[in-house]
């Protein structure tokens, strides 16, 4: 049977967690020990996490192997972040398994405010609202043809919010989604989708590179691409060279969808950057909050 305290809970960095949140950590835990900055190392993170049994960690830093084999107390990590499957986890989840060590994510948390930050910006640039215009001519939403690459939750709310301007709304995802049929937004294969649409949205999980010197010959000029993932979903020399041969396409993304980035995208006037993580405001950072405490809880209950 498990304690319903921890020993030690350490947030090896800034999870994004909210006052009331803490608070609460303070009885789940006998000690608690907050961090806000980036470790930038696995010594790093081995010093912060030394003897804690539960272990809280974003989506930016990487919790490896070597971490979790140097730190044996561990017996929880808890992900302030959307946990899509092992293979985009930031976290060494079959390390976790072999040691024992429950992981948990929260999902649902930021997607309204990616949904804003896909509309608005869209929106800015058709009307020439902000310091740049798409095309000489100003546009509506009303009848563009809009792809999304990716058809999970995010994805299928920015159709949704889409198709209540009148988009023609177009998807691609590696299963079909046959509710997403029904209501008017139509499957094209990922080369179809590229060729017909004028905007590209990827919602794609973590570490999913779909988009490929091919696909960005095929996507062409006078195009908007428009990352709302963690991270890059394309092959960075492959946008990169896209980004030059076209230049009346635009890259437009977040401070998620950046990551590391932001330098080899300097130089390029076509690329769009809000240095902001569209996803947080005071309503996400209150679902995540409740959502990482109530998964602590779960655990502690024996009921993860």
């Amino acid at each position: 049977m498990k304690e319903n305290r921890f020993r030690k809970i350490v947030a090896i960095e800034d999870v994004l967690i909210n006052d009331a949140a803490k608070e609460r950590l303070q009885g789940l835990a006998e000690e608690v020990e907050m961090h806000y900055d980036m470790p930038d190392s696995d010594e790093e993170i081995i010093r912060r996490i030394g003897d804690a049994d539960g272990v809280l960690v974003s989506f930016k830093t990487k919790i490896s192997r070597n971490v979790i084999e140097s730190c044996p107390n561990i017996r929880y990590i808890g992900m302030c972040c959307t946990l899509y499957d092992e293979n985009s986890c930031n976290v060494d989840i079959a390390a976790a398994r072999e040691h024992g060590i429950t992981v948990l994510g929260v999902r649902d948390y930021g997607d309204e405010g990616v949904v804003e930050y896909a509309i608005s910006e869209t929106v800015r640039f058709l009307h020439g609202f902000g310091e740049r215009q798409w095309k000489q001519r100003k546009y509506e939403l009303g009848g563009m043809n809009v792809g999304i690459i990716g058809l999970g939750t995010t994805g299928r709310m920015c159709a949704d919010a889409f198709r209540f301007f009148g988009s023609n709304v177009h998807y691609f995802s590696r299963t079909r989604k046959p509710e997403a049929e029904k209501d008017g937004i139509s499957y094209l294969p990922l080369h179809n989708l590229l060729k017909t649409c004028d905007i590209v949205l990827t919602t794609l999980p973590r570490n999913t590179y779909l988009l490929q010197k091919k696909e960005f010959e095929i996507l062409g000029n006078g195009k908007i691409l428009m990352n709302t993932s963690i991270g890059a979903t394309f092959d960075i020399e492959a946008i990169k060279e896209w980004l030059r041969d076209n230049p009346d396409s635009f890259y437009f993304c977040d401070g998620t969808g950046m990551g590391t980035l932001e330098d080899e995208f300097a130089t390029f006037g076509n690329v769009i950057y809000t240095p902001s993580v569209a996803g947080m405001s005071a309503q996400s950072t209150e679902r995540l909050s409740q959502k990482v405490i109530a998964n602590i809880e779960k655990f502690l209950i024996h009921k993860p």
